[in-house]
This record gives structure tokens, C-alpha cells and sequence, in this order.
């Protein structure tokens, strides 16, 4: 959640900067250039032709020829109406200067003709600078002989700072009368002073009719084709200088532009809503560029943007008449993509100083930058001898030595995630016991017994692991060092012993009520007789279910239950509920014999000792069916007064087994002074007695020695086909493993007895 937080404030954040930077540039005139050229090329992704309605009548190179000097007398403009006028034309737009008389003659010639002309006649108007510098402005009419029959409109053509034109005003003041433009008057569209309309440079100016103005004087031409008609009469002569750059076209004649700008109008004048729209179109756009994880991605995605961005630019450019500005928004669309890809530069930078080149596996600074949420400890494993072990491997082995350590402890032991916290060090969280730590360190150390192939080489790693309260990286390395330098398997930092201690008080009370509250149960893992194939003999084992911790692992609470004189207390339970089970399968003809574990404190304990028997006595269980495991280690502490309890259980029917046989220094002849029926093989030597040989040997040797002794042998730890094979070849008498079968409630293992026919383990 928090980091969905972050990443959408980020997301945002990027945008508003963007948006910033795209408004601040949105005011400046480069920003004005590049959304007009912009908006050219939009024009020409959609040419659309002239209405027809309007066609030009040009001064052009061919007429200039024929009439001679210019300006011309105004009777060839008399001419020019008759003929028009005779042909039906609805309007005759002029956009040539009558400002000066010319001939009087002329003058009354072109003046009658607008008199008696059914068409209206439009005569242009227009003010200018009286110089180049000077504020003050000249205004020119048309001489008072011509205005008295006609309408007057502005001409005025205001180009850009780029000397284009791109727009025409609605409208214009002359001698302090509000004027229409030339334009305007064509379409009929009116307008405020002063206000300007974009003109639409998609019309393509070549499909506007046009004729000759001497064609036109001449009568030569076909007065069908301007029957109701609205004509516009200008130069387009190179040599009357009447031009103007625009957009797409480059430069045209003045009576082109105004030409244009009365199709615009005539189709409708295009709406114009700037660039707000498009830039919260961009917004949105950026929210899916910011979602990108690589640069192609972001390179695509603010790629796919622009084309949606500037699609929609067009398609209401074409199809609504509408005109936004794109530009902002693509800036918006650009800056969000550098920003997102500084973003990734910068969490690759990152992301490769969290991460140990070596190996891949995070480091140090990903450890300390990590939240480790509910870690109760901080594990560091210290390699031993590290210098030469790189210098056996070369520094650039260092990584595949390092990797094949993890594989390996992490085979014995979960690892949540495993970090490269120094060169030598790898270190990980813990969110269990520390019992199960100490538990874990044993069986690395027992793993790293094995050789680690690097290579080709073969390499001895010998480990020292240090132990921290919560995620402190730094107390656990100093920790692993102390290990180290003294030689010791593992070290506690002081907070973590005082968190080992606190821990140890709460479960220990704990238990003390698990006792109480029955939390407590007995299951049985069944033990194979392999001469018949059935299941003849179980070993009781302890469980805990935690009503807030959970399943608890025997070997995390037992040995805190020793430590803290609670262990007599666990036995005695186990005792009592085994031999109530015992019972109850008796009654149900079930014939199985049981063991429980007898720790090796207990044995030596007179109190146990008379509490065990008296409750033996007292519940009267069948003989021989009780089984009393004891480890090789209580044998041997006190083996005077170990021998003598022994017998006292041995003459109540108890059998006795030693357990974990092979893990201490007894040998059997000195087991033989003691009243054993049985012995245990420790899992250590059987479960790789089938590939390893010296294993094997010494299982082999135990097997016929404990048999020389008349002792019945049980191999625990079996769990391979190959293993329980290499059992039945040398002789073993039973074999316990989850290849056997698994631990047991007393319900469902009697209904497993009971329905036994012949239980076979496939050999």
C-alpha cells in the first residue's frame, strides 16, 4: 500500500512539473512557431476544394499585356461590371486601391457602371502607417464619385512575426465607420472589430475558380459558369507586388489570401479553444508513459502518445472545424518521458548498488534499505579462511563459490533471502526461535562436511555465524567475526542473548500452561519389521500446537525444557498417554510395542526414576510392549547408576533401546553391561548408507555386532527405496523413515493396524 502511495504521488508529481514547463513554454513565440507549423502540415493531411461559390477574376501577366500600363483608366474596370453584371454575378468584390482620381472620363465611366449594376459592388478600404516608423496612420477610400453606389470593406492583412499570414479580421475602422473585411462581406458573416478568425489552409487555393480580368472585359468566356456568383476582382501579377507569405503555399497573391478567408467563413468559421484541452488530453497520456519500466517502452509509449495527441488534433481539425493547439500538450508528453527515463536511469543506478555484481544476490545497502517486517533475528555467516580459499579460486570464481554455498545451506535450512552483506559474509533474517538458528548452524556445518565443487575444484568452507536482535546487520557481522576469531561455531551479539533469554522465559511459561491446557499431543511414527514386512513397533513423539506461535518443533521446546528442569514433566506426560494408547489398542487385539524417549538427565534421576515406576505399577501395562529409548550419552555419564535404574524399568517389562547410536563414544562390548533389548542406529549413518561407503560399513559392522550381542537393531532416518534395500541385504531388524510412513495420530494408526493385512514396503 505504501509503496502504491509513493509511486502514484511520484507519477503525479512528474506530471505537474511537466504541465509547468509545458505552460511556461506555451508563452514563449518559439513555442507560437512550431504550433503553426505544426498546425500547416495538419491542413495538408486533408485538402478539400473551393465551395465554387466564389471565383476570381485575376489582373494577371496576360491582362497586364493586353491593357498596357498600369494603374489602368477605370473604363476597362466599367467593362469589367457591364460584362459581370450581364452574366448574373451576385456580388463584384474589388481588392484593388480607388483611393486617387484617375481620368475624369474614366472615373464617370467606372462610377455609372456601379450605378446601373443589378450586383452589388464591393470597393475595398483600408488604413496604414503614414511611414515606416511613424504612429500615425493614413486612411484609403475609394474617391467619393465611386462610393456613392457601393458598400465598403477593409482589406487589411496583418502577417506574423515571420511575415505570414495566418489570419484576417472580421472587420476594421475607416474614416470612423466600422468596416467588414472583404471577406466578411463575401460570406455574410459578421463580426467585432478588431477580432480575427484563422484562415483554413486546407482549402487548396488552385481549386478556386479563376478568369482572365481580359477575358472577363472582353465577353470572352462562359457567363453560365458565374451565374450567381460571388466574384472577387485582384492582381496576381508578379509585377503589381500585391503578395504574401502563407502557411503551406509560400507566397500568393493578396486576392488568394482574401479568397481563402471567405471560403473559411462561407464553411464556417473554425472554433478555436487553444491548448488547454489537448494538455489534460497529455496529462492522461503521461499516466501511461509514466508506466513504463525501460527505456523502448518509454520510448513507444511517448511515441504512441504524440500520434494520439496529434491524431485528434487532426480529426477535429477535418472533421469538427476545430481548432486546438497541440504543441503544449507533446512538450508535456516529452518531458514526461525524459523525466520517466531519468527515473529508470536513476532506479537502475540503483538497483545495481543494491545488488552484489558477483553473485545477483542483494547486498549490504539492499539489506539496511530493506523493511525485514517481523524479523526477530539477523543471521551472518562468516566464510573461514577467505583469503585462501581466492586465492585457490581466482577472484572471478569468488561469485560461483559463493552461490553453491547459499544452494547448499539453503538444503538444510530456509533462507527467506540470502544477502551478500561483505565479501566474506552472507546474511539473512530469521522469524522464528533462535533454538531453530542454533539447530540450523549444526546442520550447515554437518553439510559443509562435503566438499563444494567451484569449478572443477573441490574447496573446504568452513563457516563461524553470528547472531543479532531484530534486523541489525552491523551487531551480526561483528558477532560472526567474534566466531570466528574464537574458534566457536556461532556467536550471540549481547541484545540478541537478551532476546534469546526473553524468548526463553516467555516459552517456557508457555509450555508450563501447554501442559496444563492439554496443547500437548502424542503421535506415533511406525518402525517396519522387515522379516515380516510389518508394521510391529512405534516411537512416541511430542507435539505442540501453539494456539498463537503455531506448530512448534520438538526439537526447539525439548531442549529449553532440559535446560530448565521441565523435562520430567514432558516424559511423564508422553509415559502416561503411550501407555493409555497401549491399552486401548490392547483391547482392540491391535499388537504393537511402543517407545518413548527418555532424555539423558532423567535417567540419573531419582525422582523420575520413582515417578516412572510408580506410574508402570500403577497403570500395568502388557510386558514387553514399553520401550524405553535412551540416548548413548546418559549410558555413559553415569554408567553405574545409569545400569542400576535401567534394571529396575528392564524388571517391570520395560525394554530398553539405546538411541542415536554411533553419534557418542560408546562401543557395544561396554554396552553390554547394560539390560539392553535394542539399538537405535543414529539417522546420520543410514541414510546415506547406500552411497557412502564408509556409512555403510559402519552400518553394516553395528548390525552384526549388535546381533552377536542379541540385540534387535532399528535404522531410523530411512527414506529412499535404495536405503531400506541395502537394510534387508545386511541383516537389519527394523527401519523407521518417512519411506515407512509418517507420524501418526493413535486413532489413525490403529486404523492403519487393524487393516493390515501383511503391510509390505515394496523392495
Amino acid at each position: 500500500m505504501k509503496k502504491a502511495v509513493s509511486t502514484t504521488a511520484r507519477s503525479w508529481t512528474i506530471i505537474i512539473v511537466s504541465m509547468l514547463v509545458a505552460v511556461a513554454l506555451a508563452q514563449t513565440g518559439w513555442l507560437r512557431m512550431m504550433e503553426d507549423e505544426t498546425r500547416a502540415v495538419i491542413a495538408q493531411l486533408g485538402p478539400k476544394q473551393a465551395s465554387g461559390q466564389l471565383h476570381l477574376v485575376e489582373v494577371d501577366a496576360a491582362s497586364l499585356a493586353q491593357a498596357g500600363k498600369w494603374p489602368w483608366p477605370r473604363d476597362h474596370y466599367a467593362r469589367l461590371v457591364d460584362q459581370l453584371d450581364e452574366a448574373g454575378v451576385r456580388s463584384i468584390v474589388f481588392d484593388i486601391d480607388f483611393s486617387s482620381h484617375a481620368s475624369p472620363d474614366g472615373d464617370a465611366a467606372f462610377a455609372s457602371a456601379i450605378t446601373e449594376a443589378e450586383a452589388s459592388v464591393v470597393l475595398p478600404t483600408f488604413a496604414q502607417r503614414a511611414s515606416e516608423t511613424a504612429q500615425d496612420r493614413v486612411e484609403a477610400l475609394p474617391v467619393p464619385s465611386l462610393r456613392e453606389n457601393t458598400s465598403l470593406a477593409s482589406v487589411s492583412v496583418r502577417p506574423d512575426a515571420d511575415a505570414r499570414v495566418r489570419r484576417i479580421v472580421y472587420g476594421t475602422v475607416t474614416d470612423d465607420t466600422p468596416r467588414p473585411s472583404l471577406s466578411a462581406q463575401i460570406a455574410g458573416v459578421s463580426g467585432a472589430v478588431g477580432e480575427d478568425f484563422a484562415i483554413d489552409f486546407s482549402i487548396d487555393p488552385r481549386s478556386i475558380p479563376r478568369h482572365s480580368f481580359a477575358n472577363i472585359e472582353a465577353g470572352d468566356f462562359d457567363a453560365s459558369q458565374l451565374a450567381g456568383r460571388d466574384v472577387m476582382v485582384g492582381a496576381t501579377a508578379i509585377e503589381l507586388g500585391d503578395r504574401y507569405g502563407v502557411p503551406t503555399y509560400g507566397v500568393i497573391p493578396g486576392v488568394t489570401v482574401q479568397a481563402l478567408a471567405a471560403e473559411t467563413l462561407m464553411a464556417g468559421a473554425m472554433a478555436e479553444f487553444g491548448y488547454f484541452p489537448l494538455l489534460a488530453l497529455a496529462a492522461l497520456l503521461s499516466l501511461f508513459v509514466i508506466r513504463s519500466h525501460v527505456y523502448l517502452q518509454v520510448a513507444m509509449r511517448v511515441a504512441l502518445a504524440l500520434t494520439v495527441l496529434f491524431t485528434v488534433e487532426a480529426l477535429a481539425y477535418h472533421s469538427a472545424r476545430t481548432m486546438f493547439e497541440a504543441v503544449p500538450g507533446a512538450i508535456l508528453i516529452l518531458f514526461t518521458g525524459f523525466l520517466q527515463s531519468a527515473w529508470i536511469v536513476r532506479q537502475t543506478l540503483l538497483e545495481e548498488s543494491l545488488v552484489d555484481t558477483q553473485t545477483g544476490l542483494p547486498n549490504a545497502l539492499a539489506f539496511n534499505r530493506t523493511e525485514h517486517k517481523g524479523a526477530e533475528f539477523t543471521v551472518t555467516a562468516f566464510i573461514k579462511e577467505f583469503d585462501s580459499i581466492r586465492a585457490v579460486l581466482g577472484q572471478e570464481r569468488l561469485g560461483k563459490l559463493i552461490d553453491r554455498l547459499v544452494d547448499r545451506m539453503s538444503s538444510v535450512h530456509s533462507l527467506a533471502q540470502a544477502y551478500r552483506a561483505d565479501t566474506r559474509m552472507i546474511a539473512w533474517v530469521h522469524q522464528g526461535d533462535y533454538q531453530q538458528l542454533i539447530d540450523a548452524f549444526e546442520k550447515i556445518d554437518l553439510a559443509l562436511e562435503k566438499s563444494l565443487e567451484v569449478g572443477g575444484r573441490r574447496v573446504d568452507v568452513q563457516m563461524a555465524f553470528g547472531i543479532a536482535s531484530g534486523a541489525d546487520l552491523d551487531a551480526a557481522s561483528r558477532a560472526a567475526s567474534h566466531a570466528a576469531s574464537e574458534g566457536k561455531l556461532w556467536h550471540a551479539h549481547e541484545d540478541a542473548e537478551a532476546a534469546i533469554i526473553e524468548q526463553r522465559v516467555s516459552l517456557m511459561g508457555e509450555l508450563d500452561e501447554a501442559i496444563g491446557a492439554e496443547q500437548l499431543k502424542v503421535v506415533y511414527q511406525p518402525k517396519l519389521r522387515l522379516e515380516t514386512d510389518r508394521i510391529e513397533s512405534v516411537e512416541a513423539l511430542l507435539r505442540w500446537e501453539h494456539p498463537t506461535r503455531g506448530h512448534m518443533r520438538p526439537d526447539l521446546f525439548i531442549p529449553l525444557a532440559e535446560e530448565t528442569n521441565r523435562i520430567d514433566r514432558l516424559t511423564l506426560f508422553v509415559l502416561k498417554r503411550t501407555i493409555s494408547d497401549l491399552l486401548e489398542w490392547c483391547k482392540d487385539d491391535v499388537v504393537v510395542s511402543a517407545a518413548v524417549n527418555i532424555s539423558a538427565n532423567l535417567i540419573t534421576s531419582d525422582r523420575f526414576v520413582a515417578a516412572a515406576e510408580h506410574i508402570l505399577q500403577e497403570m500395568r501395562v502388557p510386558r514387553d510392549r514399553l520401550v524405553f529409548e535412551v540416548t548413548e550419552s546418559a549410558a555413559m555419564t553415569d554408567p553405574e547408576s545409569a545400569a542400576r535404574n535401567l534394571e529396575r524399568f528392564r524388571e517391570l517389562g520395560v525394554l530398553i533401546s539405546i538411541d542415536d547410536y554411533g553419534t557418542g563414544q560408546s562401543t557395544l562390548s561396554y554396552l553390554q553391561q547394560l539390560p539392553l533389548s535394542e539399538l537405535k542406529i543414529d539417522r546420520a549413518f543410514v541414510q546415506n548408507a547406500h552411497v557412502n561407503r564408509s556409512d555403510g560399513l559402519m552400518v553394516r559392522s553395528t548390525i552384526d555386532l549388535a546381533h552377536s550381542l542379541d540385540l534387535r537393531v532399528v535404522c531410523e532416518g530411512v527414506e529412499e527405496q535404495a536405503c531400506l534395500d541395502f537394510l534387508r541385504e545386511n541383516g537389519c531388524d527394523y527401519a523407521q523413515g518417512y519411506l515407512i510412513a509418517k507420524p501418526l495420530p493413535p486413532k489413525e494408526l490403529a486404523s492403519m493396524l487393524e487393516a493390515q493385512g501383511q503391510v509390505v514396503a515394496h523392495g
